[in-house]
């Protein structure tokens, strides 16, 4: 990435970062002190204060030139994705693709930051809806997708008038200094851009505990694990801030008698071992209607010992390392623990050790056939392990998709329309995302993503999700010559 000028913040300590692939040293990276923080904060207030006031199609007209530049360096960009996540090549450009396009979808928005216009009880009155600029915006991401959920954030932020503040995953901060100067070369075509608008903080738990503690910041963003959300939410709410949490997803399909089993072969694959199952969407449990339960778990065991593992820089890999040794044991772990509780391993769960760069952690993916109620099934173990469990009642199997502390996403493979439509029902999924006769990961940026229960009930990119960067005031004029109360007060004078 030499392409890029990588820019460092505060000298309080350092860490190295590592690649997953082979285990080599990238880089290291400077720690920001809190007063390095303290005074990054600061700059993106005054940054806030002048951005807020540029017309917003003009502030889209920056995020266009965003896309631009992340266009221009699309390889790059997915180049350095792969070396430091881990993430095989296809699925490392798409994440920059999803990026540019979460630009698109902002600079259209940039012209559709609507309010209402809103009926008065009282005559010669008008009420109305605006929505304003919030204030400068933490952001704190996970080492999953290292580019795509900052821009998820950072983008419709600076549509919506507000400046942005990130603290990445300390496993991936060399994207998040790649995806900073694309933003800092964007600032320099386009021209006018505050300094401090976006910032990148470097550091542990502590820095993101700071991020959250600070009343300057109206709304922290955060992806990652339970626990961190639960101790983000905490402290902002300690404050009074706002929160918007992505956290785990423990996501289920469930496979009916009527459904088309090559398209459900092609979806749970994709769902389970896509990003070495690293993704919040990842499928974790399968639910399969007994009558067939044994078609399809041999054509899974089938195409489980096809999927290449290996350098997911090198064409044809479709499964890369996970992220660390302690991704592999933990993924070892909940094996053993899904063994002991009875469960049966179907295929893999092993370490892959020949025909890949050593100093890796490549797993084979795996299956194990478990009762659905045995505690493992509960937790979410971010790695490709599938569990799968049958049902023979429809009214079962949505009992058991629910019946997980996660609300992320969900699918159904159906060709019958009631049981479709009942899946998406009120008394259906009671996930964030409910699909039919697709897998549960790869959403679009149209839609608004997030989960409910302990996913954290937050909403990112499409829809209306803007509204969350944003604040809203409620306005009436009166343009008569009285002054009437409302509810038909009388308070003479």
């Amino acid at each position: 990435m030499t392409n890029f000028t990588l820019v460092k913040l505060g000298a309080d300590g350092t860490f190295g970062v590592t690649s997953p692939i082979d285990g080599e040293y990238i880089g290291s990276v400077d720690r920001a002190s809190a007063a390095d923080i303290d005074a990054a904060i600061a700059q993106s207030e005054r940054a806030f204060e002048e951005w807020r006031t540029v017309p917003a199609p003009r502030r889209g007209e920056f995020v266009r030139v965003i896309a631009e530049v992340a266009r221009e360096h699309k390889e790059e960009l997915g180049a350095l994705i792969s070396l430091e996540n881990g993430k095989i090549t296809s699925e490392a450009l798409g994440e920059v693709q999803e990026w540019i396009d979460v630009c698109d979808f902002a600079v259209g928005l940039s012209r559709q930051l609507y309010g209402l216009t809103i009926a008065s009880e009282r005559p010669d009155h008008r009420m109305m809806e605006q929505w304003h600029p919030l204030g400068p915006v933490g952001v704190i991401t996970a080492f999953n997708f290292p580019m795509a959920v900052w821009a998820w954030n950072a983008m419709l932020a600076f549509v919506c008038g507000n400046s942005v503040i990130w603290k990445p995953s300390e496993k991936t901060p060399f994207c998040a200094l790649a995806c900073q100067r694309v933003v800092e070369l964007a600032a320099e075509r386009f021209g006018g851009v505050p300094d401090g608008l976006s910032a990148v903080v470097m550091g542990a738990r502590p820095a993101g505990e700071q991020l959250a503690a600070d009343p300057r910041l109206p709304l922290v963003s955060a992806t990652g694990s339970v626990p961190m959300g639960r101790a983000v939410a905490k402290t902002v709410a300690g404050r009074l801030g706002r929160c918007l949490l992505e956290l785990g997803g423990n996501n289920a399909v469930i496979v009916t008698p009527s459904a088309d089993l090559d398209l459900a072969l092609r979806g749970i694959v994709f769902s389970a071992v896509g990003t070495a199952g690293q993704r919040c969407t990842s499928l974790r449990r399968l639910i399969v209607h007994e009558s067939k339960m044994r078609d399809l778990v041999d054509r899974l065991t089938r195409a489980y010992g096809s999927l290449a593992v290996g350098d997911p820089r090198e064409p044809g890999t479709l499964v890369g390392p996970l992220i660390d040794e302690d991704a592999g044991a933990a993924m070892l772990s909940a094996i053993e623990a899904a063994i002991a509780s009875g469960g049966e391993l179907l295929v893999g769960g092993v370490r892959v050790v020949e025909g890949v760069p050593a100093g890796g952690v490549y797993m084979q993916p795996a299956i194990v056939k478990i009762d659905h109620s045995s505690p493992i099934v509960r937790e979410e173990t971010f790695a490709p392990l599938l569990y799968v469990s049958t049902y023979w009642d429809f009214d079962e199997a949505i009992a058991m998709n629910n019946a997980v502390p996660q609300g992320l996403s969900s699918a159904i493979f159906t060709e019958d329309m009631r049981e479709a439509e009942r899946f998406l029902s009120a008394a259906g999924s009671d996930c964030g995302i409910a699909n039919v006769n697709i897998g549960t990961s790869g959403a679009e940026i149209g839609g608004a993503f997030g989960g409910e229960k302990d996913t954290g009930g937050g909403r990112e990119s499409g829809s209306d999700s803007w509204k969350s960067y944003m604040r809203r005031t409620t306005n009436t004029v009166n343009y008569g010559n009285s002054l009437p109360l409302a509810q038909g007060v009388k308070f003479d004078t």
